[in-house]
Formats: C-alpha cells, structure tokens, sequence
C-alpha cells in the first residue's frame, strides 16, 4: 500500500508556503492507512496531485470547470467513478497505481478563511487538503446532513496528523 503524491506548490505562493512536501506526502499517507483500516478506500497503490496556488489560477479553473467566476478555496477533479477504487491485478504481480485525481488548493483564500477562523494556515491547508481527498475518493455534500458527516471526517482526518 503506498499513495504517491505529485505536489506542486505554484511560484505565486511558494515563498509563504508553511508546508514540506515531503510533510505533505507524510500526510496523505496517513490519511490513506486510516481510510483503508475504514475500508473507505482498497489495499492498493494510489497516485494522485496536489496543487497549491492563487485565487487568480484557482478562478480560472473555477470558471472553466464549474463555470463560475470566482475564486474558491478547493477544487477536486476525480479521475474515478466509482466510490471505492479497485485495484486492477494482473499475473505478473505488477500492480499499476490508480489515479484518484486532483486536488487544487487556494493559498490565497486559505490564508483569508484562516485569520476568519482563528487557526493556523497549515491547519487551513490540510483541512482543505482532506476535503479535496474525500472527495476524490467519492463523497459529497448536497446537504446539510452529509456535509456534517464529511466534516466530522476531515476533523478524524486532521487529529491523525496532530492539527
């Protein structure tokens, strides 16, 4: 089991940046134990990426993915469809990784939600983080109900890397 994690951090951010990589990769795959022991997600390889950058980036993805123009602090494009990945196996005991998507994070808005809610922008970073994972790996939240739920999952999330 291991998930590999393609991160970039956009030059417009990098400099406030208060997140390693490799803290980042160290993340995810906690959060891939935990989701796997919850058998929210199968025994596996995984890939996915992790982008952190600006509103003006993030708004023009908004924009043409979601066909609103503005910025908005986390986009997650699934590659998958179903709720939880399976692995393909063949006989030469190979297992080609699955990609789960993309996650796409707004520094910018995350520094604001941040001061809003009087915590850390590293905890900001990894909430949205989480939030962006879970729905890779198929939740949503149309309403009220649910999105306590995927709340209450992000909140587990965060306390298994100590924020």
């Amino acid at each position: 089991m291991s998930i590999d994690l393609y991160c970039e951090i956009y030059p417009e951010v990098a400099d406030c940046h208060p997140i390693t990589v490799e803290q980042w990769q160290e993340w995810f795959a906690k959060w891939e134990t935990y989701l796997v022991s919850e058998q929210a997600i199968a025994d596996g390889e995984y890939e996915l990426s992790l982008a952190v950058t600006d509103d003006l980036t993030i708004q023009q993805l908004n924009l043409q993915y979601r066909q609103q123009d503005r910025p908005t602090d986390v986009l997650s494009f699934a590659s998958l469809e179903s709720d939880i990945p399976e692995i393909p196996n063949d006989d030469s005991g190979y297992i080609e990784p699955t990609y789960l998507g993309d996650i796409i994070i707004s520094q910018t808005t995350a520094i604001f939600q941040a001061e809003e809610r009087g915590h850390s922008l590293t905890y900001e970073l990894a909430w949205l983080a989480a939030h962006g994972l879970l729905h890779l790996l198929g939740w949503d939240h149309p309403d009220d109900e649910s999105l306590e739920v995927m709340l209450k999952q992000q909140d587990l999330m965060l306390q298994l890397i100590s924020l």
